[in-house]
């Protein structure tokens, strides 16, 4: 900026400091420099429910981020001609039509780094704990591209849940996709975590997605980590069924750019998300509010690609990668069990098995409610420890077994000897199946207590006795067999040696805890 000469020169006569002064605002007006940013304007047309049509911003990317005039951000989602399609992220009571939006040049983003660990956060990187804000952290896109195959490495080191139904008869894997299917109250989101619970001391990073959940729910599962020393390595992204469909759509990409963060640099991780129903529910109306067609069950026409690109992201890596890994278990909700409605086929096609829950089975007690019927792992035995390789499968044969002869059984046919103690050992087969909320047990405990309903041990004592003999061998192996404990989950076989010493200690703390046997008289 230059000053006119005529008031350089009209200050003469004045004191020297002033004109000392003057001179030194001379020049720094003079080194002043004026830089103009060009930035994309637009003007929101309509606005409503989530959404705002927004005219303008001719240079406006998809996904992209964009700014409203009292700070509420939104993401361009559909770009037309005539107009761009907004998805909110915020609130929209105070957005009127007419109103100033202007682009921020970020596509949609979201915090990453181990200083998430132990926090609860939205998708756009907002703290909602008493912890301190996230801003500096590096920030990822929430779209990214799905490892290809030759990043790729074969599904083989196992993923224990603790739970003896799963580990045994439907392993997961590293790098897995596990659906976790069932109606409303059936146990769902607990068997998800409890796998968490069971990941506190291996290594293994794990958050907990919620989407559209209620707020109520989502404290609980937040108090069940920290009261189990869980938190510490696990990180809760939240979008619950008060929040914008904006944000509850985005959530789920976003806590899977958080795990992958963790994937690129080696580590294990997994990844919960509680549930893709909701999830389908809240893009359904996005879809219709931006007058998308509608297709079956008035779900837009992409919603397969919506949640095939999710789910593609989970992975286990190849040594050229770093050997990282991100485990999927999505939760998808039925209605009255039907398996044929459009969101549980389209994710049943997806993932790499599923895991049943049935009503049935809740209601009569018997928790968790797995129907092994209907649920299958398509990674199977590949991914399991040997020692439950090698105990599951007369378990699966005798459960198996079991259904079919109970089921003809009612009929009130007469039964032979065989087919009653068939029975009979099945109804302990099941009765070992059951496991309480939040007790995951190692692979070494579920190893020998399956071994010892194989081999015949639970026989004479009644069914409301086995859950005692279950701890009583538990705790013996603690005691006694804590080497062979440790051989075993650290990838050991179970051979003819081990597996007689470990009969013989199963056997005496059987016989201690129960030193009468028990009749079958009246049964």
């Amino acid at each position: 900026m230059k000053i006119p000469m005529d008031a350089r020169t009209s200050d003469r006569g004045l004191q020297p400091g002033l004109t000392a002064s003057l001179d030194a605002m001379r020049r720094a007006l003079d080194a002043r420099s004026v830089t103009l940013h060009p930035r994309d304007a637009g003007t929101v047309v309509r606005v409503g429910q989530g959404i705002a049509m927004v005219r303008g911003l001719p240079s406006l990317r998809s996904e992209e981020l964009v700014e409203f005039a009292d700070g509420t951000l939104g993401i361009a989602l559909d770009l037309r001609p005539d107009a761009i399609g907004v998805i909110l992220l915020g609130g929209d009571t105070r957005l009127l039509a007419g109103g100033k939006v202007r682009a921020t040049g970020r596509i949609a983003d979201v915090p990453v780094g181990e200083r998430l660990l132990g926090r609860v956060i939205d998708a756009t990187g907002k703290a909602l704990d008493d912890g301190e804000p996230l801003h500096e952290l590096q920030r990822w896109p929430i779209e990214r591209s799905a490892p290809t195959i030759i990043d790729r490495a074969p599904v083989s080191v196992p993923l224990a849940t603790g739970h003896k139904a799963i580990d045994a008869l439907l392993p997961i894997g590293r790098g897995q996709r596990e659906l976790i299917i069932g109606d409303r109250q059936t146990g769902k989101t607990s068997i998800a975590v409890d796998a968490m619970l069971n990941q506190r001391d291996s290594g293994v990073v794990c958050i907990y997605c919620a989407i559209g959940q209620r707020a109520t729910a989502v404290a609980r599962v937040i108090q069940t980590l920290r009261s189990n020393h869980a938190m510490a390595n696990s990180i809760v992204v939240v979008a619950s069924g008060e929040d914008p469909p904006g944000l509850q759509y985005i959530t789920p990409y976003a806590a899977t750019t958080i795990a992958e963060w963790f994937m690129q640099r080696g580590q294990d991780v997994l990844l919960v998300y509680d549930d893709l129903t909701r999830h389908a529910r809240a893009y359904r109306e996005l879809s219709l509010l931006l007058r998308r067609p509608p297709g079956r069950e008035a779900f837009p026409g992409d919603i397969f690609y919506v949640h095939s690109r999710l789910l593609e992201r989970a992975a286990q890596l190849g040594p050229q990668r770093g050997g990282g890994s991100l485990t999927a278990l999505p939760i998808v909700e039925t209605q009255a069990q039907n398996l044929s409605a459009y969101i549980p086929t389209n994710l049943v096609s997806i993932t790499d098995g599923q895991v049943l829950l049935s009503p049935e089975l809740r209601n009569k007690g018997l928790l968790p409610a797995i129907d092994l019927g209907r649920s299958v792992s398509r990674v199977g035995s590949r991914a399991q420890l040997p020692c439950l390789r090698e105990v599951a499968a007369d378990l699966r044969i005798a459960h198996a077994q079991f259904e079919e002869l109970e089921s003809f059984s009612r009929f009130g046919t007469r039964l032979d000897e065989a087919t009653r103690n068939a029975i009979e050992r099945g109804r302990r087969v099941r009765e070992v199946l059951r496991q309480n909320e939040h007790e995951p047990m190692t692979a070494s405990e579920q190893a020998a207590v399956l071994l010892a309903v194989n081999k015949g041990l639970f026989d004479r004592l009644e069914l409301p006795d086995i859950a005692d003999a279950e701890r009583a061998i538990r705790q013996a192996l603690k005691r006694s067999l804590s080497e062979l404990a440790m051989q075993l989950e650290s990838g050991a076989k179970l051979d003819e040696d081990s597996r007689t010493s470990l009969l013989g200690v199963m056997r005496e703390a059987i016989e201690h805890a129960f030193p009468t046997p028990h009749t079958e008289a009246g049964r």
